[in-house]
């Protein structure tokens, strides 16, 4: 088959136990090269603070070594979040990175901390409040369109003579697609551990869509959580360590991405075993050619354009290995 949608990956450069930090740092660049060769169309970084098990901190240098590893597949945040930062750090960087891989750079801009309460004071983070005036700061900056009587209005943005790449607004409730869609960004849904469907957003998003130089039309992406392997019953081992780690860290237990094996024989609390239940709903784990059905048929049901599919296999080769069975059967097209 071939699906009907563009195809990428996210990535949150895991640390899996009994591995390293370079190790985890060494194994983006395996996974950016081989998502390159075989025809993902992007490929994004997730800014998270505070957590052991994820080293993507700051996404722009991820993305600048990715891009300069790989020759064709797009490359961005998804996303860098916006609150964390001055608006003009943020229109630097992407610059930046846009002037040095020209058409390949994509900046996605999340809301959310990426962290809990004590990162986000340690961030300095501003409040979820002030998400509009940062925007409207960052796109000011951009354009170069304060007024006149704006202290800001002095500030050259560096480098100059080039724009931010294109822009994408990420979403887990639907609150933001209609703003993406007023300033005609792309728009990103977080199925993959949002139970909000994604169908409404979508359809907020395009009936308030303008078009803009960098989407002349609406464009939406789906991220789902997805782990395959030859068999059912093998995804479903190694789908093992992203529920007890997930369980673990909800309940306060902060460490490394756990083994299958370590993790088969845990001894769940009866809270963690609350906490997999109900977010195993939103995994979808299985053989290739169930979850070439399972994805085709939420991006028909959602009205996604694009599929983001991110995966958690604490094996970094089978990790790579299930990224590849996804891109066969559901017919993407590899590049020499």
């Amino acid at each position: 088959m071939s699906a009907p949608f563009a195809l990428s990956l996210q990535d949150l450069a895991p640390i899996a136990q009994g591995s390293t930090t370079p190790q985890a740092m060494a194994e983006t660049i395996k996974l950016a090269q081989a998502a390159d060769g075989l025809g993902y169309t992007r490929l994004w970084y997730a800014e998270h603070h505070g957590m052991p098990s994820i080293a993507s901190s700051v996404p722009e240098i991820l993305i600048g070594s990715a891009a300069a590893a790989t020759k064709n597949i797009r490359v961005g945040s998804g996303g860098v979040m916006l609150l964390n930062h001055a608006p003009l750090r943020i229109a630097e960087a992407y610059r930046t990175l846009e002037a040095l891989h020209p058409g390949r750079i994509d900046l996605g801009i999340g809301r959310a901390p990426g962290g809990d309460g004590y990162a986000m004071r340690a961030l300095r983070s501003g409040g979820g409040e002030e998400f509009s005036n940062y925007l409207a700061e960052l796109m000011a900056f951009d354009d170069d369109s304060f007024p006149a009587d704006h202290p800001f209005s002095r500030v050259p943005v560096s480098p100059g003579g080039i724009k931010l790449p294109p822009k994408w607004l990420l979403g887990s409730s639907g609150a933001s697609a209609q703003a993406a869609g007023q300033v005609g960004f792309g728009y990103a849904f977080a199925a993959h551990f949002s139970h909000t469907p994604a169908a409404p957003a979508f359809a907020a998003y395009r009936n308030a869509f303008v078009p803009s130089a960098e989407f002349p039309e609406p464009k939406t992406l789906l991220c789902l959580s997805v782990i395959c392997a030859p068999t059912d019953e093998e995804a479903k081992y190694l789908s093992t360590s992203q529920a007890v780690n997930w369980a673990r860290f909800l309940t306060g237990e902060q460490r490394q991405l756990t083994s299958p094996e370590e993790a088969s024989a845990y001894k769940l609390t009866a809270q963690q075993h609350s906490i997999i239940e109900h977010q195993s709903a939103l995994w979808m784990v299985g053989s290739p050619e169930r979850m070439a059905e399972e994805i085709s048929a939420k991006a028909k049901a959602a009205g996604a354009d694009e599929v983001m599919v991110t995966t958690t296999i604490h094996s970094y080769d089978l990790r790579r290995r299930s990224y590849k069975l996804l891109a066969e059967a559901l017919g993407i097209q590899a590049r020499a």
